[in-house]
């Protein structure tokens, strides 16, 4: 508690302190313009670097928005520049918006998270008796994700032609033909295939279709005005083309079908401007109520105890001691990341028209330049190696891989077949020579597994290893970027 007391003052120091106020304001002013400056440079920089056709960055801090602009071109055909209103294919973002209509679905009454889904998709495989909601959310299913190529080894084909037309039905057939890769709730391993069923099945038991339901529910109140499923018949006004680079030459993005452009596995258009008005929802922990958004947030409980830092339709993590949600997407010649800083109350949302863009080195380069402190810091600096056979191991890998004489064995729940795993190790490090030197800079656990980061060095490059170890001591990441 606290009184009140008027002090009346001298009329001259008064005038001193509305000219410090001032003074402090244009100080003030002046160094967010050379902020923004900054931004806008870095991500020019890095559009040229990545070749990236356009781009929509969206940043807000507190309740002031910092930046909503575009970069770039749309459409590279028109040259039509990108704006703040430029629609972009969400990709996987698109997930966090599909958790909020099974929430409200949960809050109506009409099922609940823990409910087995045989208990709406009644023909069901037995096997899938122990799978809930929660898991289908969380990414702790098991069933094998629709768009790996790993996916389809049990299959005499490939499960799905992204060129057909499927009715809801056939993709819930489709996905019953996909191998169960581990027990519900051991694991966590992304899967398209769970959130394509949640979208099917908040049209069962809502009876709209999961488009209409955001329509309805979430764009209309948030004032999201040009968020939308995809279509490709229909005209829609500000819509950006996707690009892919093929053989070093910018071309448009592959043709997929009508219907698989609107699964909800991540189907929206969205802009900058959509993308703003979901975060102020965010902010206010709007549509829902707060014990739902308290458990979209919630890390996926394992059945060993331990927990995976993905919630629903969002990795939940923490940068300077409080909460971090982000979320990246990539579809069909658009990448998109969202990442919201809770410490800062900060977020940054950029949007891309080109599939081999790398929208989080936007991010974290914006970041580092508003606030250092919350910026991801790559690994550099040697750690104690408390586990030298696991760095034996993260050799022989290396040396196997160079030869070519890697073993499917060693392998599991891989995002891509080991056949292309293998392949693509070895054309990289093939021209190398022998590595020089192995050093562990980074370490951490994810769920019951065990990530590495290392700094592997040969004769004219430097490479950064990342290892991830299952439980079983099965290689479940093995993935090789410059440094």
């Amino acid at each position: 508690m606290f009184m009140k007391v008027t002090v009346w003052a001298p009329l001259a120091l008064l005038a001193i302190g509305v000219q410090a106020a001032a003074a402090a304001d244009a100080t003030s002013g002046e160094a967010e313009t050379t902020l923004l400056r900054r931004i806008e440079t870095f991500v020019g920089e890095e559009m040229q670097r990545e070749r990236v056709p356009g781009v929509a960055v969206g940043i807000v801090r507190g309740d002031q928005v910092l930046l909503a602009r575009g970069f770039g071109e749309a459409n590279v055909e028109l040259h039509a520049p990108t704006d703040q209103h430029t629609l972009f294919q969400s990709g996987s973002v698109g997930k966090q918006f599909t958790a909020v209509a099974l929430m409200l679905q949960v809050e109506a009454g009409r099922l609940k998270l823990d409910d087995p889904i045989t208990q709406y998709f009644t023909d069901a495989p037995p096997s899938w008796r122990r799978i809930t909601i929660r898991h289908l959310l969380t990414h702790t299913s098991g069933i094998a994700d629709y768009e790996d190529d790993s996916s389809d080894a049990q299959l005499d084909a490939p499960l799905i032609d992204l060129r057909h037309d499927y009715s809801e039905e056939e993709l819930r057939r489709l996905a019953y033909r996909l191998p169960l890769q581990f027990e519900p709730g051991t694991r966590w391993k992304y899967s398209n295939t769970g959130y394509l069923l949640l979208g099917i099945l908040i049209h069962q038991v809502s009876g709209q279709f999961y488009g209409d339901v955001l329509k309805e529910r979430v764009f209309g109140p948030l004032g999201m005005s040009s968020a939308r499923i995809i279509s490709e018949a229909d005209i829609v006004e500000g819509r950006a083309a996707g690009y892919r680079l093929l053989e070093d030459a910018l071309k448009n993005q592959e043709w997929t079908s009508p219907s698989l452009n609107t699964t909800a596995d991540g189907s929206l258009y969205l802009s900058i401007t959509d993308m703003l008005a979901w975060d102020r929802g965010l902010r206010a922990q709007a549509i829902l109520r707060p014990e739902s958004w308290a458990q979209i947030y919630t890390p996926a409980p394992l059945a060993s105890g331990k927990t995976y830092p993905y919630g629903f339709g969002w990795e939940v993590e923490s940068a300077r001691g409080a909460p971090w949600y982000h979320h990246g997407g990539s579809w069909q010649g658009f990448r998109t990341y969202i990442s919201r800083y809770l410490a800062d109350e900060l977020t940054v949302v950029v949007l891309c028209n080109l599939a081999q863009a790398e929208p989080e080195r936007f991010v974290d380069g914006i970041v580092a330049l508003i606030d250092p402190q919350l910026a991801p810091i790559e690994p550099r600096t040697p750690i104690a190696d408390r586990e030298p056979a696991v760095t034996a191991r993260a050799r022989t890998l290396l040396v196997d891989a160079q030869s070519g004489h890697l073993q499917a064995a060693q392998f599991s729940y891989l995002a891509s077949s080991f056949e292309a795993l293998a392949h693509a190790r070895h054309e990289l490090l093939a021209p190398l020579g022998a590595p020089k030197r192995l050093r562990l800079v980074g370490r951490r656990e994810l769920g019951d597994d065990r990530a590495y980061a290392y700094e592997v060095t040969y004769p004219d490059r430097t490479l950064r290893l990342d290892l991830e170890l299952r439980p079983d001591g099965r290689v479940a990441v093995f993935d090789l970027t410059p440094w």
